[in-house]
């Protein structure tokens, strides 16, 4: 097209099963895997409605992914704080009990030296 020729196509915004978006000449039929989502217009229109609604570029099965990955990571967070907190309490149980023998053991010599 020349420089001098306007754009006069009409375009339909398509998404695929990624939800990806790009234009497509209406008049042609949509391609396997896309679908039309309702907005139809010269390109600057379509384009800018792209750009409105197509915040996060990347690929919905990568989206997915990172989703998964991260409630992954706050699961193992959480198990090991259960586990921190777990230990941390048993430490605290046998520091417990060795002091108590060690005042029970103190308290049976005190007892003997007097005798």
């Amino acid at each position: 097209m020349a420089p001098s020729e306007e754009d006069t196509t009409v375009y339909v915004v398509v998404i695929n099963y990624e939800e990806q978006y790009s234009i497509w000449p209406k008049r042609k039929d949509i391609p396997t895997g896309w679908r039309a989502v309702g907005k139809e217009g010269l390109k600057p229109e379509c384009l800018q409605y792209i750009d409105e609604v197509w915040t996060d570029m990347r690929p919905l099965s990568l989206r997915k992914r990172m989703a998964e990955q991260a409630e992954a990571q706050a699961q193992a967070r959480h198990t090991g704080a259960r586990e921190s907190q777990a230990r941390i309490a048993k430490q605290a149980e046998r520091h417990k009990q060795g002091a108590d023998a060690k005042r029970k053991r103190e308290g049976k010599s005190k007892t003997r030296r007097r005798a």
